[in-house]
């Protein structure tokens, strides 16, 4: 008994109810894909005759395999063999086979829309399983994006079948796949089935898939091709099939078509011939019939045939554009384009006049005559055989001509009365007719777009030559783009631009393309629900900085998006500079799908493979050509620690902590052998295996021995132990050599093991081994350590510094040195070795210059350190161990499309001026120097030199003074006025660490947070040069106390601070008295002042920031968000009119904070953790953590609209508890610009006299 698809959908919609929900998925469109298989399959179904024993044959390999894994079951055989027939069969008769809980699940590829897509295959046939199966079903972010749905596809397999369960899937005519993803390469496939689960596909004889499929299913038993027909067969599926249809043959009828099927032996041929036969009657003789004698011929005579009954004109353009549409035509669509065509109307009324000639329409009579004569040839497929429409009837001219009307049609060019002319034959004069054709609008109405109008036009627009309104009218709108997006999916965006960029050589295209691809996994994220304020933010964020260079696409779209910002109705902030990366730069994508960070890297340039493996075990192979995943390998229960393709690529070899050697196949993801503790568990910086190709042996190293293996087999070769520690392995020429930390050297035989010699290459003094070099030319060994470099050279090594040697037979040469500011943690040469890429600890890649030692370029935005490089053609690959994805950057880019960062990425210390035209910033390898930055300039100005490591730094923003606190306990003071002077104030006897400093609202005093105390200092002025004397005041802190992180020091002298303990107090230094305030559960990070000293934010590392009202000091709002990833405030400003509070937080975001009501207002993604933010005009200037510069404007109505939610592109929650407030106090407003240091501005340049203070001291 055969499970309907219909009884599926009744389970899945009762395990899906959640869908009914208003953010939850919609399913309806795998309910309408599993009627249509489970309808088509019924009509292949139903004339079915013969294949018994092909059948026969499937089944009882099925039934053999099922307790273990085995390979896919291929079906293969030419074009209309019966290969969906045959399957559609199997799919009703397997559950007689298989046991009676058994789930069959059929895919007829390429018979609707979105059984062409790969992606929307598996999405589908993950979501019925895991239905079927009581499974969770994929995240939308899953779901949306390839790599982790085909992860999820295959554990989804082996769940099933732990469980017990048995489960076939039929993949019919993997040959109608689109390119999307390079779905005909079938990486996507399963190579391996777990046992009591089965997959059936169906292909061609021949092309990509099959070559596919052969080249990782190496037993014939599993292949399965379908022979032609015999002539029995035939004649049992004539008569089923005219019995079917209520008719009969003659027996000259019947013999005439037998005859011309035995030639052929395809079902499909005979069907075309039996459909002509069913138009028959009992007297037609054969004499005047004329049948081919294969598919194509027997299409052209039924084609022939319509031409004399319809007209040569009417058949060639309905069929014609029928064949030139992207997705097909409705038969309302048909009609409609033929009304317009004026040649089919000409040949319509060649003889007799329009009904109207104010109003001419193509006769629906006639269509459907045509229709019904096309009967079932007529079909609702998507990847038909059309070669033969195309070649009888589709000339260049005709398709240009064709496209045109269709173009015109889906633009709505002749709706609204819109009058079209025609010149018609019986008139001989022309007519302007209206064609009563459709409008064609983007929206039918809010939240139904028009999907015909733009899946087609932009096809049609691009054949039919119509480039420059393709350009304006959809590629550069921002309604067309955003309609598209929203309604298709970024997806159909990014395939309408790979189109015309591909036709069309238009830089500006392919920028935008890149735009969308670079954008995608965001809009993957969040399930493809974009909103509006997301995608235009995206794209002016990403193209501003371009809008420029390429004013016509790209410069319109930016125009576009400020003029939507400047008309929206919600909050939203409108980006002022390009801060996110831009399309046309050096990243070319980002390889994800590790959990923990990459730990080996390398890559075969034969295979085009990249092999990456991490910390948690795993690793992924990567094809280089087309950036998708070819296997995930799982088998370590350690960190990957090496990789190694072998075989030319047709192998890996990986070691990981766990102290295995594996050998995997390439081909299949297969584990071929693991050799168990053949290295060992400790993680080590020098090579733990090498692999002498020339015979085939593989080399381990551990404390003190030396094991080989053969590569091919695994099988165990010898071992040597030498009475040394550290070994580390080398290769020199055809033998082994080992090194030991003492200086000594042995050389093995590395087939035998045998000992040929044993040297000593140093003193006694031990060694660190850094690296260890195989010159396979020269037969020599280069050992690098952190003491020196042996073999017939000694260098001195420093971490900041790359060594480049040139090396002769008998001698090494140092002729290069590469200077870095960080430690360099990776290196690799690329165009025949006169260029060398090194990454190093601040994130930055460079590329040098190898005989100049020039420095030709720097790469930022890796944001971790780099500890992995190679070189693909023009293509550098960085991984990290700290990070989860690997990156891809072009050595072949554009330089005037590089996004450029204000400072590098990680700055511990950054302040921003006032008007965002200057930042100071503290690198993370030198905190000794204070760098300056021009925002104006693009480029850093200048830099100061101090005494110790830089602790916090703060800035006077009237009286431009910089203050850097040392760890010492010394404060430098730089007048910004007088560049050449330097202000100190000394520390105090303890020299403590200067913790954090504070500045008052009208800059008169500050604060300063020492281990054990705060002081307070006043900032005046003697003969117009800026002056700091104090302390007047301190407060000590308790041993007890948690140090201090933050704090702010108010207009009157009262200090709100917080600790790393979570505390937060205020202390009044005119009374001395100190006071607890609410604690946070986690380190304070800010506390910040508002404008008018009115409020204070505080925030902390965990969900919650508090808003405080000073006077009275009352706690107004409990502001308390958490979010899918990172939570917690590194920074927070407020806005200049003290409305609104703008936040920084781990989470890579921007909130917006309505400080009246602590409602949230708004967030933006920025894709990096904001550590600086400060107030500018009606928005902010802030610094992320990648170092880009973020100017943005902040536009918010008086009043929301009903429903509004600030949360409708993240997955996130939050909650705001604020008191009771029984009397609002005044609130004084002042128009303008306000300057708290304008307020008692005399009293700077005063000089006060204090009891012990000290001045400061110029440098």
């Amino acid at each position: 008994m055969f499970y309907t698809t219909r009884k599926l959908n009744i389970v899945l919609l009762q395990r899906m109810d959640y869908s009914k929900g208003k953010n939850a998925p919609s399913w309806l469109w795998l309910q309408q894909e599993l009627f249509h298989h489970s309808k088509l399959s019924n009509e292949k179904y139903a004339v079915f005759c013969g294949r018994d024993a092909l059948l026969g044959k499937l089944s009882v390999t099925m039934w053999e395999s099922s307790s273990t894994q085995h390979p896919p079951l291929v079906v293969y055989g030419p074009p209309g063999c019966g290969k969906t027939a045959l399957l559609c069969k199997m799919a009703q008769e397997m559950r007689a086979v298989l046991e009676p809980q058994a789930v069959v699940m059929l895919r007829l590829l390429g018979t609707s829309p979105l059984s062409t897509d790969v992606d929307f295959v598996l999405k589908g046939l993950c979501v019925q399983v895991c239905g079927a199966f009581g499974l969770a079903t994929p995240s939308p972010q899953t779901a949306n994006t390839h790599d982790k749905l085909l992860r999820f596809f295959h554990v989804l397999l082996q769940k099933v079948s732990d469980q017990g369960e048995t489960l076939l899937l039929i993949l019919d005519s993997l040959d109608h796949l689109s390119n999307a993803n390079n779905a005909h390469k079938l990486h996507w496939l399963p190579k391996e089935i777990p046992p009591n689960i089965h997959l059936v596909v169906s292909t061609l004889d021949e092309g990509c898939p099959l070559e596919g499929l052969t080249a990782f299913i190496n037993d014939d038993k599993y292949f399965f091709q379908v022979e032609p027909l015999t002539l029995d067969q035939g004649q049992s599926i004539t008569d089923a099939y005219m019995y079917v249809a209520g008719r009969k043959l003659t027996s000259e009828q019947m013999d005439t078509i037998l005859h011309s099927f035995q030639k052929s032996g395809s079902p499909l041929h005979l069907k075309l011939m039996l459909d002509m036969a069913k138009q028959w009657s009992s007297y037609t003789t054969m004499s005047d019939i004329q049948l081919g004698n294969s598919v194509p011929e027997v299409i052209s005579t039924f084609l022939q045939a319509l031409e004399v009954k319809h007209g040569k004109k009417l058949v060639r353009h309905a069929l014609g554009y029928i064949t030139l549409s992207r997705f097909g035509l409705s038969e309302a669509e048909l009609r409609d384009i033929l009304s317009l065509d004026n040649d089919v109307l000409a040949e319509v009324y060649q003889n007799r006049l329009p009904p109207n000639h104010s109003l001419i329409r193509f006769p629906p009579l006639l269509w459907a005559r045509l229709r019904h004569d096309l009967g079932d040839h007529l079909v609702e497929r998507w990847e038909n055989d059309t070669s033969v429409v195309k070649e009888r009837y589709l000339s260049v001219e005709l398709r240009v001509q064709m496209h045109t009307v269709l173009s015109e049609y889906f633009t709505g060019q002749w709706s609204h009365r819109q009058l079209k002319p025609i010149l018609l034959p019986s008139l001989m004069t022309q007519l302007n007719a209206d064609r009563k054709v459709p409008s064609q609008p983007l929206w039918f109405t809010e939240g139904t777009a028009n999907l015909r109008k733009l899946h087609e036009l932009p096809y049609h627009l691009l054949h039919a030559g119509k480039w420059e309104e393709l350009r304006h009218s959809l590629l550069g709108s921002l309604d067309w783009l955003y309609c598209k997006t929203l309604s298709c999916g970024v997806d159909s965006v990014i395939q309408d631009l790979s189109l015309c960029a591909d036709v069309m050589d238009c830089l500006e295209i392919q920028l935008i393309r890149e735009c969308f691809l670079l954008l995608k996994p965001t809009v993957d994220f969040i399930d493809g629900n974009i909103d509006s304020s997301l995608l235009f933010t995206e794209i002016i964020a990403r193209l501003q900085g371009l809008a420029h260079a390429y004013p016509a696409l790209i410069g319109r779209l930016c125009s576009q998006c400020q003029d939507w910002f400047a008309s929206c109705s919600d909050p939203v902030l409108i980006p002022k500079s390009s801060f996110i990366q831009a399309p046309g730069g050096p990243l070319k994508t980002t390889l994800s799908g590790f959990t923990k960070g990459v730990s080996a890297v390398d890559i075969c340039c034969e295979k085009n493979m990249l092999i990456a493996g991490s910390e948690d075990g795993e690793l992924i192979v990567w094809d280089l050509k087309h950036l998708e995943v070819l296997h995930t390998l799982e088998g370590h229960t350690g960190a990957v620690q090496w990789v190694k393709p072998v075989d030319k690529g047709d192998h890996c070899l990986s070691a990981g902590c766990d102290g295995c050697v594996r050998k995997w196949s390439m081909c299949s993801g297969k584990q071929l052998y693991c050799i168990q503790a053949a290295v060992s568990v400790q993680f080590r910086t020098t090579p733990l295996l090498h692999v002498l190709d020339s015979r085939a042996v593989l080399l381990s190293s551990t404390d003190s021995q030396v094991k080989a293996w053969n590569v091919d087999t695994g099988d165990f070769l010898y071992e040597v132990s030498v009475h040394a520690d550290n070994l580390v392995l080398g290769i020199m020429g055809q033998e082994v050599a080992i090194v030991s930390s003492d200086g000594q050297l042995w050389l093995h035989d590395a087939i035998t093991g045998l000992q040929k010699s044993h040297n000593h290459l140093t003193s006694a003094q031990e060694l660190t081994i850094t690296s260890v070099l195989t010159f396979t030319k020269h037969g020599r060994l280069l050992i690098a350590s952190q003491e020196s470099s042996v073999i017939l050279v000694c260098i001195p090594c420093c971490e900041r510094t790359l060594a480049v040697l040139h090396l002769e037979p008998n001698s090494v040469h140092r002729t290069q040195d590469f200077q870095h500011e960080a430690i360099v943690l990776s290196a690799a040469s690329y165009s025949h070795g006169s260029k060398v890429i090194t990454g190093s600890l601040d994130q930055i890649i460079r590329v040098w210059g190898l005989t100049t030692g020039q420095l030709l370029d720097s790469i930022s935005g890796m944001a971790s350190p780099v500890t992995s490089l190679l070189v693909y053609n023009t293509t550098i690959i960085s991984a990290s161990s700290s990070s989860t994805y690997l990156k891809l950057w072009k050595l072949d880019y554009d330089s005037k499309h590089k996004s450029q960062s204000c400072v590098p990425a990680n700055c511990p210390r950054v302040v921003i001026s006032k008007d965002g035209n200057t930042v100071h910033f503290i690198r993370e390898e030198d905190k000794r120097k204070v760098f300056t930055w021009s925002c104006t300039e693009g480029m850093s100005s200048d830099s100061m030199e101090v005494s110790s490591d830089v602790c916090c730094m703060e800035l006077a923003q009237q009286k431009r003074l910089l203050f850097c606190g040392l760890r010492t306990g010394t404060i430098l003071i730089y007048p910004l006025a007088f560049t050449q002077e330097t202000l100190c104030l000394p520390p105090p006897e303890s020299l403590p660490e200067v913790r954090s400093m504070a500045i008052s609202p009208r800059e008169d005093r500050m604060a300063v947070s020492y281990v054990d105390a705060v002081c307070l200092f006043e900032i005046t002025a003697r003969d117009s040069f800026p002056c700091v004397e104090g302390p007047f005041e301190s407060y000590s802190l308790s041993l007890l106390h948690s140090p201090v992180s933050a704090m702010a020091l108010l207009t009157d002298c009262r200090l709100l601070y917080g600790t790393l303990g979570g505390e937060v107090a205020v202390y009044d230094f005119k009374n001395a008295t100190a006071a607890e305030l609410d604690h946070h559960g986690a380190a304070i990070t800010c506390v910040t002042l508002s404008n008018w000293d009115t409020h204070a934010l505080i925030g902390s590392e965990d969900c919650v920031q508090k808003l405080w009202n000073l006077s009275p000091l009352l706690l107004d709002h409990t502001m308390e968000y958490k979010g899918f990833y990172f939570e917690g405030v590194m920074c927070a400003a407020f806005s200049v009119n003290d409305k609104y509070v703008f936040t920084g937080s781990r989470d890579k975001t921007i909130k917006v904070w309505d400080v009246a009501t602590g409602s949230l207002l708004y967030i933006q993604y920025v894709y990096a953790a904001v550590i600086k933010i400060t107030p500018f005009k009606d928005g902010f200037i802030a610094i992320s953590q990648l170092g880009s510069y973020i100017k943005e404007g902040f536009r918010c109505p008086d009043a929301l609209t009903p429903g509004y939610n600030p949360l409708r592109n993240f997955r996130a929650h939050y909650r705001v508890t604020s008191r009771e407030k029984t009397l609002d106090p005044p609130h004084t407003f002042l128009k303008g610009d306000y300057n708290p240091a304008q307020f008692n501005f005399m009293s700077m340049f005063k000089t006060k006299q204090a009891k012990s203070t000290n001045t400061c001291v110029l440098l």
